[in-house]
């Protein structure tokens, strides 16, 4: 990991101390250790090697510059791990190092390793996410009622209401969610295959070997070793991505409702958070800006990962080596963007007298539908929608209220009245569905967090 200025900004500290050169590291030594007890377990090995393997495989023991100054002249990171760990235990038993590695390729420990870096890494983004969806629920249920613009094509359409919006984060936070979970736990196997995938050198006790060392890690044991087929790794990174889209997409909201000129919602105020070095009335949107600054680079990171699946034969050249910074950067900006949404949603601040404001600034035009429903069943859909379309034109033109011009117009006021047209033009009363729709998506996220 680097250390630069933002690092702790658009990443997370947690992420980044288990994907740190010591995690690895003993993420590596942790496999090897288990490696010698499986193999003690089942025969392959003396059992009196496993306490001096397990005893010397601690990442403060060793060096961890030297040991990455050795990759960088040996190509594998595994080949100088196994090196020192090999020299410690013979310090203390000559004849305990003889079984160090015994039967593995670096690869299986690389990726093994790997794999238990994500199980330790991966929740940390769903613990963001869940907090944010706490957020949402949080504010579905408060707003359920509270009307709003509704924007499509970034232009007021007919209204919604704010919780209905927060439902909606809600509803694709968690579904995101589930996915990484399946994902990751799909992704939780061992890797163990030797040289070739084969286990020849462990003879017939390859299978078992695998099986009791899967046991140890608390991985599963995959129907055949995966060197080459990297589609659990793939589908894992996949489901990162579409997850910091969708926090994305709900910064995105949050941002253009902070706008100055919307001034909806914004992310609760801090000393000295989201200022300016030059103009002291900002109050920039920061947990929008990382969660917006994640989203922009999870793209090209998990196109890194599918574009390493195309593995040679049955150990890759260079794919495998694209995925060692890919997939835990990946991981990092994942979790910094969920960390920065769960920061803008947590005590968002709310106007919904601006929303109302907002929603009122076209003098009615944003429940134009509203009256041309009203009208269909007289005129008929089509030409109810052509003659509000007309009056909309009007009000535009001359700059009235919608509810003023309506009056005035002979084909309108046969069937509506004044006070028709004015139950029209309440925004609380054209909401549709959106409170069906809010209780389905509590009651269930209600449903799952008793689970």
């Amino acid at each position: 990991m680097t250390d630069r200025l933002h690092d702790r900004l658009l990443g997370d500290d947690r992420v980044d101390a288990r994907f740190a050169g010591p995690a690895q590291l003993q993420a590596m030594l942790d496999v090897e250790a288990a490696l010698a007890a499986a193999e003690a377990a089942v025969g392959v090995v003396p059992v009196s090697c496993v306490e001096p393997i397990r005893a010397a495989a601690r990442a403060e023991f060793y060096d961890l510059a030297a040991i990455a100054e050795e990759v960088a002249h040996g190509g594998i990171p595994a080949v100088p791990v196994v090196r020192h760990l090999t020299a410690r235990v013979a310090s203390t038993d000559p004849d305990a190092a003889r079984y160090v590695h015994w039967g593995a390729t670096s690869q299986d420990i690389m990726d093994t390793g790997l794999v238990l870096q994500l199980r330790a890494a991966v929740p940390i983004v769903c613990d963001h996410m869940q907090r944010s969806s706490a957020a949402a629920a949080d504010l579905a249920r408060r707003y359920a009622d509270t009307p709003m613009a509704g924007r499509t094509w970034l232009q007021q359409a007919t209204p919604v209401s704010f919780g209905l919006k927060a439902a909606g984060w809600l509803d694709a936070l968690e579904r995101v969610r589930a996915r990484i979970v399946v994902a990751l736990n799909d992704a939780l196997v061992l890797q163990f295959g030797g040289a070739t995938g084969t286990l020849a050198s462990l003879g017939s006790d390859g299978p078992a070997v695998a099986d009791a060392l899967a046991e140890r890690l608390g991985l599963r044991t995959a129907d055949t070793p995966w060197h080459a087929h990297r589609d659990r790794v793939a589908n894992l990174a996949c489901a990162l991505g579409v997850a910091v889209g969708t926090i994305g997409k709900v910064g995105t909201d949050l941002g253009l409702m902070a706008q100055t000129e919307v001034s909806e919602a914004w992310e609760r105020p801090a000393e000295g958070r989201g200022g300016s070095s030059t103009m002291p009335h900002k109050r920039n949107p920061v947990g929008v800006s990382v969660a917006l600054a994640a989203a922009t680079r999870a793209p090209a990171l998990i196109a890194t990962v599918l574009g390493a699946m195309t593995h040679e034969h049955e150990r890759g050249l260079g794919g495998w080596q694209a995925e060692w910074d890919a997939l835990p950067d990946l991981v990092r900006v994942a979790a910094g963007g969920a960390k920065g949404l769960d920061d803008a949603l947590d005590g968002l601040v709310v106007d919904p007298d601006r929303m109302r404001a907002n929603a009122e600034l076209t003098g009615g035009l944003v429940l134009a539908e509203a009256v041309a429903m009203a009208l269909a069943p007289a005129l008929g859909k089509e030409e109810a929608h052509v003659c509000v379309g007309a009056a909309c034109r009007r009000a535009r033109l001359e700059d009235r209220p919608l509810a003023d011009v309506l009056a005035d117009d002979p084909m309108v006021t046969p069937h509506l009245d004044a006070a028709a047209i004015a139950r029209c033009l309440t925004p609380e009363d054209y909401l549709g569905a959106a409170p069906v729709f809010i209780d389905r998506v509590l009651a269930r996220y209600a449903g799952q967090s008793r689970r």
